[in-house]
C-alpha cells in the first residue's frame, strides 16, 4: 500500500508539471494527471504479464523528461500563436504521444537486436550533466509550482529574486516547502529506511489540515492565496484529454519541426533503462536480461503512444522501494495497476485537496538530490575535466535550452577526449635490436654479430589508437631518428614499428607515415611494420594511402618475424661481403634479398656492420679439422661452443662413438610437447622450429633453431618432460646424444663428459635468456 501511495504521489506531482503553467496550458494539471496515471497503468501491467524480469515490476515517466515536454509544448505555442489554443494543445498532444512511439520503437529494436550493452559506450558523466540540468529545472519548477508564477515570468534576473526573496507572501509560499525537503533530507541522511519517504509526505497532508481545522482557516481563501491547488477542470473525468486530440487542428509542420527536441527526448529516454536495470537487479540480488527489459520496455511504450500518452519506463526508486515493502510479484503488479485504475476512474477532483507545499516539497526534493548526484557525489569520483563538463552542461542547460544543453555535453566531451587522448603516450617502448632480439637459436658467433649489427635497428612499440592527436608525438621521435644528433651517433638501417597494441589508425595518422617514410627512404632506412595483417582494419587503414605498396616498406604479422628478418639481412650482408655462398648458411624465416644500395664500405652504416663482422664471426672461424672420421661433427660442435669456450679436438675425439647422425625430412616431428625426454639434438644443418604453448589463452611462442645450435638439451640433462613441440622447418642433419649415451660416456670419458655438459649449460643460459627477454618484450 504504501508504494502504490508513493507511485500514486509521484503521479500527481510528474502530472501537475508535464504541461507549462502558462498561457493556453493553464488549468491542464488534471490532465496531466490523467496522462500519466494511463502510461503508468500500461507499463505496470506490460510488466507484470511478462515484459520484465522483475516481478511486479514499477513502471513509470521520470521526471527528469518534463523539461523536454516543456520545451515541445512552448515550441509549439510560439510557431502556432497564443490565440489558437485548440491547435496548440492537439499539436502539443500528439508530439507527447510520438514521443513514447519513438521510444518504444527504439527500445523494441535495441533489445530484439540485442544491442542494450551499446548504451554502455555513452559516457556517463554527459548523463550526469543533463541529470543534475533537470534537477537545477526541479527547483525551478518547485519555485514556480510553490508560488504559482507563470514559466514564462521566472527568469534569471533581479526582478524574479526581489518577486521570490522581497515578498512575504511568496516567501512564505515557497520557504516552508524548500524546508520541508531539507529536513526530509537531512533526516535520511542519518535513517536509511525506505518507509520514512512515503510515511513523511503521508504525513505532511494530515499536519497540514490539522492546522486548518485547528485554525479554522477557510479553504477557499487557502486556495485563492496558493495554498491548495485550485484545480478549474477538477470534475473533468479521465478521459478529458482524449478530446484534445484533434487530427484536423493538429499543425504537422509544426509537428515535424519539433523533432529535433523529440530526439533529444529519446537520447535522454534511452540511457536510463540499460543504467537502471543492471542498479536494480545488484540491489534486489536478481538476474535479468537487458536485452529482454528493452523489448518489454518497448511495447509499453508503443502501447502508450497509441493510447496517446507519454513515454514510460522503470524506476529504479520506486521500484526498488515497491520491492522492499512486499511488491515482488506479479500478483502485486497487478494489484499497483487496478488501485490505479480506480483512481483514475474516481477523477482527479481530490487534487484540489492538495497542499501545494506537499508537490513543492516532493519537487524541492528531488531537484536537490540530483543536483546533489551531479556536483557533490562527483566531487572525488571523476577527473577535473569530466566535473568542468558536467557543471558546463548544466549551466547551459538552465541559461539556454535543454537540447542545446546535451549537445554542448557532447561536444564538450568530444573535445576534452581529443585533449587526454592527445597527452596519453603512444610510444610503449623504444629500444634497438641490441637489447631485443628474436627467439631464433644462432651459433655463439652469428648471435654475437646480431648483436652488434642490430644496433642499427630501431623498435618503437606504438599502443593506443592512433589519430591527429597522438600521431604528432609518434611523427616527431621517428624524425629524430634520421634527422637529427641521434642519427650522426646511431645511424639506423631499420626502424620497426611494433602495432601489436595499437586498436587503429585514423587517416592523419597514416598520412604521417607516409611523409616519415619519404624521410627515411631517402635516409635509405627501411621501415618494418609488424603486429597486424594487411586485411585488418589497420592494414586497411595503411593501405588506403598506399603505403604499403611503398618501396623500402616490409610487413609482418608478429613482432619476431620481423626481427628475425633484419637479424637474417644482416648476416647475409656480411657473408656477401666475404664472398660466401649465402644459400648454405641456415637462415629461417623469409629469405628476400635485401640492397642496401650504399657501397659496403663507404658509409658508417656498412663500415660498422663490418667491423662487427671482424670483431665476432670473424674471429670465432675454425677452419675444417679432421676429427677422426667425422670432420662434420667438429665443424659443428666448433660453430655451437667456440664462443664459450675452447673446443679441443683431442679431448672431443672420442664424440663420435657417443652420437648417432640422423637426416631428417622437412615436417618430421622431432618430438611433442610433455613427451618423455629421450636425448639432446647438436645441428649440422636445416632449421628445426620449437613450439611453446604456455597457457591456454595466450599466443603460442615459436623459437627456430640453425646449425650449430642445440635442441632438447635442458631437459634431456634433467631427464624432464619437453616444455615444447619441435618439428623439422627445413631438411635437416642432427647428431643425437640419448641419455644412455650420455651415461655411458660420463663413465667412459668422465672429463669429456663434464667439459661437454658445461658448454652445454653455457649455450642453454644464453638462449633461454634471449627467449625469455622475447616473452618479456610481449608486454
Amino acid at each position: 500500500m504504501l508504494g502504490t501511495l508513493l507511485n500514486i504521489l509521484d503521479g500527481i506531482s510528474y502530472g501537475m508539471i508535464i504541461f507549462p503553467a502558462t498561457g493556453v496550458f493553464t488549468g491542464l494539471g488534471g490532465v496531466g494527471v490523467s496522462m500519466f496515471f494511463v502510461s503508468a497503468i500500461i507499463s505496470q501491467l506490460v510488466y507484470s504479464v511478462g515484459g520484465s524480469g522483475f516481478a511486479g515490476a514499477n513502471g513509470s515517466m521520470m521526471i527528469e523528461v518534463v523539461p523536454f515536454f516543456h520545451i515541445l509544448a512552448n515550441d509549439i505555442a510560439n510557431q502556432i500563436g497564443y490565440e489558437n489554443k485548440r491547435e496548440i494543445i492537439a499539436t502539443t498532444i500528439v508530439s507527447f504521444a510520438l514521443s513514447s512511439l519513438l521510444t518504444g520503437l527504439t527500445f523494441f529494436l535495441l533489445g530484439a537486436l540485442r544491442l542494450g550493452s551499446l548504451i554502455g559506450f555513452f559516457p556517463r558523466h554527459i548523463l550526469v550533466g543533463c541529470i543534475g540540468g533537470v534537477g537545477v529545472f526541479l527547483i525551478i519548477t518547485g519555485l514556480v509550482v510553490s508560488t504559482r508564477m507563470d514559466d514564462d515570468e521566472f527568469t534569471l534576473s533581479l526582478s524574479t529574486l526581489k518577486f521570490l526573496v522581497l515578498n512575504l507572501h511568496n516567501l512564505t509560499l515557497w520557504v516552508p516547502a524548500l524546508a520541508l525537503a531539507v529536513v526530509l533530507r537531512l533526516i535520511t541522511h542519518k535513517f536509511h529506511h525506505q518507509l520514512i519517504f512515503p510515511l513523511y509526505f503521508i504525513a505532511i497532508p494530515i499536519i497540514f489540515y490539522i492546522v486548518v481545522a485547528a485554525a479554522r482557516l477557510n479553504l477557499g481563501k487557502l486556495r485563492e492565496t496558493g495554498w491548495v491547488f485550485d484545480m478549474e477542470t477538477a470534475d473533468d473525468p479521465w478521459w478529458q484529454f482524449y478530446t484534445f486530440f484533434d487530427f484536423r487542428a493538429t499543425r504537422w509542420g509544426v509537428l515535424w519541426s519539433t523533432l529535433p527536441t523529440q530526439f533529444a527526448l529519446l537520447f535522454f529516454n534511452i540511457l536510463h533503462p540499460p543504467l537502471n536495470v543492471p542498479a536494480l537487479a545488484v540491489s534486489i540480488n536478481h538476474d535479468v536480461d537487458t536485452d529482454k527489459e528493452l523489448v518489454g520496455h518497448g511495447y509499453s511504450n508503443l502501447l502508450a503512444g497509441v493510447f496517446g500518452t507519454v513515454p514510460n519506463y522503470l524506476v529504479y526508486v520506486n521500484t526498488l522501494l515497491f520491492y522492499r515493502v512486499g511488491g515482488d510479484s506479479r500478483v502485486a503488479g497487478f494489484m499497483l495497476a487496478g488501485l490505479t485504475v480506480v483512481l483514475l476512474f474516481a477523477g482527479t477532483a481530490f487534487i484540489s485537496y492538495i497542499p501545494v507545499m506537499v508537490v513543492g516539497a516532493l519537487i524541492f526534493v528531488l531537484g536537490i538530490d540530483l543536483v546533489k548526484e551531479a556536483l557533490w557525489d562527483t566531487r572525488h569520483r571523476v577527473n577535473r575535466t569530466e566535473y568542468i563538463t558536467i557543471a558546463s552542461i548544466m549551466i547551459c542547460m538552465t541559461i539556454w535550452d535543454f537540447v542545446i544543453g546535451v549537445l554542448f555535453g557532447i561536444v564538450v566531451s568530444c573535445f576534452f577526449f581529443v585533449i587526454q587522448s592527445s597527452r596519453r603516450q603512444s610510444i610503449r617502448a623504444l629500444h634497438t635490436g641490441e637489447t631485443v632480439m628474436s627467439t631464433v637459436r644462432r651459433p655463439g658467433s652469428h648471435r654475437a654479430f646480431v648483436r652488434e649489427a642490430s644496433k642499427q635497428t630501431t623498435v618503437m612499440r606504438l599502443q593506443g589508437f592512433l589519430f591527429f592527436g597522438t600521431i604528432t608525438r609518434v611523427e616527431g621521435q621517428m624524425r629524430t631518428l634520421v634527422d637529427g644528433p641521434e642519427w650522426h651517433d646511431n645511424p639506423v638501417r631499420f626502424l620497426i614499428l611494433d602495432l601489436s597494441l595499437v586498436a587503429g589508425v585514423d587517416m592523419s595518422a597514416a598520412e604521417a607515415f607516409v611523409r616519415v617514410q619519404r624521410l627515411l627512404s631517402a635516409k635509405q632506412v627501411i621501415l618494418v611494420f609488424c603486429g597486424f595483417n594487411a586485411e585488418t582494419p589497420i592494414g586497411r587503414a595503411l593501405r588506403s594511402v598506399d603505403l604499403l605498396e611503398m618501396e623500402g616498406v616490409e610487413l609482418f604479422s608478429a613482432f619476431n618475424d620481423a626481427l628475425e628478418w633484419t637479424e637474417n639481412a644482416y648476416l647475409r650482408v656480411w657473408f656477401q661481403s666475404q664472398k660466401v655462398e649465402t644459400r648454405s648458411i641456415a637462415l629461417p624465416g623469409r629469405q628476400d634479398d635485401i640492397v642496401f644500395g650504399d657501397d659496403i664500405v663507404s658509409t658508417p652504416r656498412r663500415s660498422r656492420l663490418l667491423e662487427a663482422g671482424w670483431r665476432t664471426i670473424a674471429r670465432d672461424h675454425s677452419p675444417e679439422l679432421p676429427l677422426s672420421d667425422n670432420p662434420e661433427l667438429y665443424v659443428t660442435l666448433v660453430k655451437a661452443f667456440s664462443s664459450y669456450d675452447e673446443v679441443s679436438q683431442a679431448l672431443f675425439a672420442p664424440l663420435g662413438a657417443y652420437l648417432e647422425r640422423m637426416t631428417l625430412p622437412e615436417g618430421f616431428v622431432l618430438w611433442t610437447q610433455d613427451d618423455a625426454s629421450d636425448g639432446l639434438y647438436l645441428i649440422e644443418s636445416g632449421v628445426l622450429r620449437a613450439v611453446y604453448h604456455l597457457a591456454a589463452h595466450t599466443p603460442d611462442t615459436e623459437e627456430s633453431m640453425v646449425a650449430g645450435t642445440l635442441a632438447g638439451e635442458l631437459s634431456a640433462l634433467s631427464e624432464s618432460t619437453r616444455n615444447a613441440t619441435c618439428v623439422v622447418e627445413r631438411p635437416a642433419v642432427v647428431w643425437k646424444l640419448s641419455i644412455e649415451s650420455l651415461r655411458r660416456m660420463e663413465t667412459e670419458h668422465a672429463e669429456m663428459a663434464k667439459t661437454l655438459v658445461k658448454l652445454i649449460l653455457k649455450a642453454a643460459k644464453v638462449d633461454y635468456d634471449i627467449l625469455l627477454s622475447a616473452l618479456a618484450a610481449r608486454h
